[in-house]
């Protein structure tokens, strides 16, 4: 392998191995969530994660059947998403009373994709940007 030839194909496989690997993390709605299992959830905020690709929410729910509380995990959509419906880094802080509506987790986990959120103090309803309805979100 010549001088010339080296420096190109290393410059190649590394192009490679950075496209591919933001597309590894990443999944399609219906390989974690069921769309048929819808679940609505009313708990207080515990920590809110606003990174990509996905912002996720974290809440104390209390569970009616034990009476035990679980931390659940919702699923966003991603920063841009969320601001072009509105959201602001701040809109959610812990604490916050809120209601969710999505879709349970395929595992059974403590995990759900969120379609929308209700402040329950304020009645404001906004938009969780959902995987499952990408491009069809109302306003």
């Amino acid at each position: 392998m010549d001088t010339t030839t080296r420096p190109v194909l290393l410059s190649l496989a590394a192009c490679v191995l950075a496209l591919s690997l933001p597309a590894g993390a990443h999944h399609s709605f219906p390989a974690q969530y069921d769309a048929s299992k819808p679940v609505s959830l009313t708990g207080r905020v515990t920590n809110v994660e606003w990174t990509n690709p996905h912002i996720f929410i974290y809440m104390d729910v209390q569970d009616e059947a034990t009476g035990d509380v679980v931390n659940w995990a919702l699923e966003l959509g991603g920063p841009n998403t969320l601001l072009r419906l509105g959201w602001k880094r701040d809109s959610l802080q812990p604490d916050d009373l809120i209601t969710v509506e999505g879709s349970l987790a395929r595992d059974g986990s403590p995990l759900a994709n969120a379609k929308s959120i209700v402040m329950v103090e304020t009645g404001q309803r906004m938009l969780a940007g959902s995987s499952e309805d990408a491009g069809t979100a109302e306003r």
